[in-house]
């Protein structure tokens, strides 16, 4: 089974439940097991003015089903939750993006591991550090906790919403 590294977010709505639903039902996806889950963080939008912050985490899973069908069932549940593509950057209900999968480096239409803004993104970076600080970027050949060391400090704000756990 690979371990694959999932980013859950979500700006409209209820954010936690939303993230939260959407960890259960990637759980429950067949052929995957749910692992360990980041805490929720609040964070800016990246790139946009005029929006809600993102509440974001990342889970772990283990699974069995390939990276093209995992991507595949992950937007089946986008689409179940209710979400709707309309402008790239906009408001989304959830937002799931296949972060990385094993050690696998893939580059096909649609689909890209790891993801190639993940080393610019510290709400990105911030969950996988408490999930796999160690686990080295399949390209780049650093490790997470470092790749976040060399962001610029005080660029994206990530938020710790305390108390909070992924339940997936």
């Amino acid at each position: 089974m690979a371990t694959a590294y999932i980013g859950i977010g979500s700006n409209i709505g209820d954010r936690l439940k939303n993230c939260a639903r959407a960890a259960e039902e990637i759980a429950a996806i067949p052929g995957i097991r749910a692992g360990n889950c980041s805490e929720w963080f609040l964070t800016r939008p990246v790139g946009v003015e005029g929006q809600e912050w993102y509440m974001n985490g990342a889970l772990e899973v283990k699974t069995d089903v390939p990276p093209r069908r995992l991507l595949d069932q992950l937007l089946e549940v986008e689409k179940g939750m209710g979400r709707v593509r309309t402008e790239r950057r906009g408001p989304r209900i959830i937002d799931l993006d296949l972060l990385l999968f094993g050690n696998e480096v893939i580059r096909e239409q649609g689909l890209f591991v790891p993801h190639p803004l993940l080393h610019l993104r510290r709400f990105v970076l911030v969950p996988l550090v408490q999930l796999a600080p160690e686990f080295r970027h399949p390209i780049l050949g650093k490790n997470m906790a470092e790749l976040l060391r060399e962001l610029p400090e005080g660029e994206q704000d990530v938020v710790p919403l305390k108390g909070s756990e992924c339940c997936a």
